[in-house]
């Protein structure tokens, strides 16, 4: 798809941006990246949005590495420049290997990974091809991933950044100043 859409939507400035946050109670952190600058338009969407990633990024069960391949792989798969970016940084700080980020890629090519990277990245492909996890597929995750509270976790992991990068490609929010497409090597999805 041709990312011939610039200025869809125009970003808040960073002082209305915040002020906006600081009237629904987003994070501050949050209302500085572009894509809150763009949900801000519209301040109860960019509240619900702000308090789902709070609570899949800062308080869930849901193994850290896990949830970032989940990311990765569907900044991938759904062409989110955006998204790969921002969780490229995420990903990164938290120690994740630059080589295991990159195989999500084409993960079931890949010997970088255990059972539960792979029943993680496989739930989430079958999400995007089919709109659900397979049997199979959701027992792979029970028997190496977590219980019902962490299954609860990864279905909604892999919705909301589902719904991230389908905001983030149809705003056409652009990536923050001074970062370059795709990291480490610019080679996006079609690249």
């Amino acid at each position: 798809m041709s990312q011939d859409f610039a200025g869809r939507v125009s970003l808040l400035d960073a002082d209305a941006a915040r002020e906006a946050a600081e009237r629904v109670g987003v994070v501050q952190q949050l209302a500085e990246l572009n894509i809150f600058r763009t949900l801000l338009h519209q301040p109860d969407v960019a509240k619900c949005v702000n308090d789902l990633l709070v609570t899949l990024l800062l308080r869930g069960g849901l193994d850290a590495r896990l949830r970032e391949l989940v990311i990765m792989r569907l900044g991938w798969a759904t062409a989110s420049d955006y998204e790969w970016n921002q969780h490229w940084r995420v990903a990164r700080e938290m120690g994740i290997s630059s080589e295991d980020l990159l195989a999500v890629r084409d993960w079931r090519d890949s010997d970088r990974f255990d059972p539960a990277d792979r029943a993680v990245l496989a739930a989430t492909d079958e999400t995007l091809a089919h709109g659900a996890i397979s049997s199979e597929t959701f027992a792979a995750c029970e028997r190496h991933v977590g219980g019902p509270a962490v299954l609860v976790e990864l279905v909604a992991a892999v919705g909301t950044w589902q719904m991230i990068s389908t905001i983030a490609r149809s705003l056409a929010v652009p990536l923050e100043a001074g970062l370059s497409p795709w990291p480490p090597d610019g080679k996006g999805p079609t690249g």
